[in-house]
């Protein structure tokens, strides 16, 4: 599925659930859903104020957020809490291969998102009797590379 198809769906699939909960199809919600369709990476609610307002759109930061919030209950959207870090957000992709975990570093906070097919199929692959999963985040703490050099540097 391409990228216009897949904002496409995603936009048509919030259509239908604003209309299954009767809420409005307000044009803000739309400019809040249609910038968060077009960001590639993780993203916290205030980086996604900034990206509104350089492109000329202001929404109040309650827009935002009960905007963030349908998306996550849509599920177009997930929300990660790294360790000591406000929660960032990420769009869900359906495109095959879009499952991946996170490297988190405990020094500096980068996340970075890996691919890693062999856990991926095994973790898909797992059953449970009374259970029936949808997705699954993992998240590898440590210390990337960056920081580790950092650490060996001798003082001075």
């Amino acid at each position: 599925m391409t990228e216009l198809k897949q904002k496409n769906s995603s936009r048509e699939a919030f259509v239908q659930f604003l209309k299954e909960r009767g809420l409005r199809r307000t044009p803000e919600r739309f400019a809040v859903v249609d910038k968060v369709l077009s960001m590639n990476d993780h993203f916290y609610v205030e980086s996604l104020r900034e990206a509104m307002e350089a492109d000329g759109y202001r929404v109040s930061r309650a827009t935002l957020y009960n905007t963030i919030q349908l998306l996550l209950e849509s599920g177009l959207v997930r929300r990660h809490q790294f360790e000591g870090q406000p929660a960032q957000y990420e769009r869900v992709s359906t495109q095959a291969g879009a499952n991946h975990h996170h490297l988190v570093c405990r020094k500096c906070g980068k996340v970075k998102e890996v691919k890693d097919p062999e856990l991926i199929k095994l973790l898909s692959s797992r059953r449970y009797r009374t259970f029936q999963p949808e997705f699954f985040t993992l998240y590898v703490y440590g210390t990337c590379s960056t920081c580790q050099r950092k650490l060996k540097k001798p003082n001075g």
